[in-house]
Order: structure tokens, then C-alpha cells, then sequence
């Protein structure tokens, strides 16, 4: 199981929200690629980058700190999320070296630009499903809708989708543990392997994790735990690559 650290992007800062809000916000750097290279250098595999002006924005606003990540780490698989809503934005961030697009409100407002992307760039289309006691929110969550995540779920299944993010809005940012039987129930109800991600916070919640990894969860991203010290990241993958093993 790949742990993924987060790196959200608001003002060319590396920051965390509390349960996606931009008034709640935590800087913990003022060079994200830097950053990035903390976490590559104690093992990283894949980082998660989210341009959270671009969620609010539908329009990416934070290029200059991608493209410094993606040009410092050309071979690593980084994935991005926040306001990929046209083919134009998509191509950009391909062509800048990212290797996986996460896409959230275009999935649920217009699921047809998923199976579009996923023709035009097979295999590296993610698509992220932030949800409410099981409900899912968009526009960088400030949205609530009443579409079911599992239901939206099984309608990429023919997409050619790589993963679903899963993340669970009441836990994101507060380190009050994952949502593992949501987590788990939707990845038994769908083919598309998925990431888990939200309320994060030690080795126990990864542990509980790496039992489930058969159900299909293939992924868990963290932000606070690791930047605040209560998951220590080499500890976190060296536990999943020996349960891997």
C-alpha cells in the first residue's frame, strides 16, 4: 500500500485545511518544493498535490509550485487535484510532468469529461470523491450535493479510471482517525481500486488500513499527521512494505 503525503497548495504555500476550509488554515511552508523533497528524501513513492485556490477558483492558481515540483522530480508519479474542469487544463498538466489527474466536481457535475479523459489519457485519471456521512461535496467542498459516493462510484467503473481518493470531509485535517468502515464499504461495492484519505493520524490507523488492502484500497494519503509529527511518514511506509511483503 502506498502512503502518500499531501502537499496542498493556497498562495504558493504549503498548508492544511481543517475539514476544507480556507479560513481554517495551517502554513507549515513557504516552499512546497521543498517540501516535496522532504518527504522523496524519507522514501516517498507518489506525492498528492492539491491546488486549493484552483478547487475555489475552477482554473489552476498555483502553476509556478507545480511545475517547481514536477521539474525537480521528473520520474516520480505525482498526482494533482483542483480545478481540472476542460481538456486544455488537463493536457498543461500532463505535458508538465504530472502523471495523475484527480478530478472531483467535473466528475459529479459532468461524469461524462471523465470518460473523456480517460480515452484521451488512459490509466491516468483519478477521480476523487469528497463526501459528507456518505454524501458528496464539490467546489472544494463547499458544496454539499445529495449524490451518494458509492452510487457515482460504480459509473466509471467502465471508464477506465485508475483510483478513486476517498476522502472523508468531518475527519480531514482534524487527526481523529480514517473512516475505515466507510472506506471499506466502498471498496467492496466497486471494481476501482481505492485511495484512502482523511483524518489519518498514527501507525494504528495505517495498520487498520493494511488489513483491508485486499478489499482493493491500494493507497492512503496524509497531510497533518506527518507535518504535525504524530505519524512518523518512514515509519508509516516501512510498516506497509513489510506487511506488503
Amino acid at each position: 500500500m502506498l502512503i502518500i503525503p499531501a502537499i496542498d497548495l493556497k498562495d504558493g504555500q504549503c498548508v492544511r485545511l481543517r475539514q476544507g476550509l480556507m479560513e481554517d488554515t495551517t502554513v507549515f511552508s513557504d516552499d512546497p518544493s521543498e517540501m516535496a523533497t522532504k518527504w522523496v528524501n524519507e522514501g516517498a513513492r507518489r506525492l498528492h498535490l492539491v491546488d486549493l485556490n484552483g478547487a475555489f477558483e475552477g482554473k489552476p492558481v498555483n502553476a509556478d509550485s507545480v511545475n517547481k515540483i514536477t521539474q525537480a522530480f521528473p520520474e516520480l508519479p505525482i498526482q494533482i487535484g483542483g480545478g481540472i474542469r476542460d481538456i486544455k487544463i488537463a493536457n498543461t498538466y500532463i505535458e508538465a510532468g504530472i502523471r495523475y489527474l484527480i478530478i472531483g466536481t467535473m466528475a459529479v457535475t459532468h461524469p461524462e469529461f471523465v470518460s473523456e479523459l480517460c480515452r484521451e489519457f488512459p490509466e491516468k485519471i483519478i477521480v476523487g470523491l469528497d463526501a459528507n456521512n456518505g454524501l458528496v461535496a464539490i467546489d472544494g467542498w463547499a458544496k454539499q450535493t445529495d449524490i451518494n459516493a458509492v452510487d457515482l462510484s460504480k459509473k466509471f467503473e467502465q471508464d477506465g479510471v485508475s483510483s478513486i481518493i476517498y476522502t472523508d470531509i468531518a475527519r480531514d485535517g482534524m487527526l481523529q482517525g480514517v473512516n475505515v468502515m466507510a472506506t471499506v464499504a466502498l471498496a467492496k461495492k466497486t471494481t476501482i481500486p481505492i485511495i484512502a484519505s482523511g483524518g489519518i493520524a498514527n501507525l494504528d490507523d495505517i495498520a487498520v488500513l493494511l488489513k483491508n488492502t485486499h478489499h482493493g484500497i491500494i493507497g492512503a494519503i496524509t497531510g497533518r499527521a506527518i507535518y504535525e509529527g504524530s505519524l512518523d511518514f518512514n515509519d508509516a511506509q516501512t510498516m506497509s512494505d513489510v506487511y506488503d511483503r
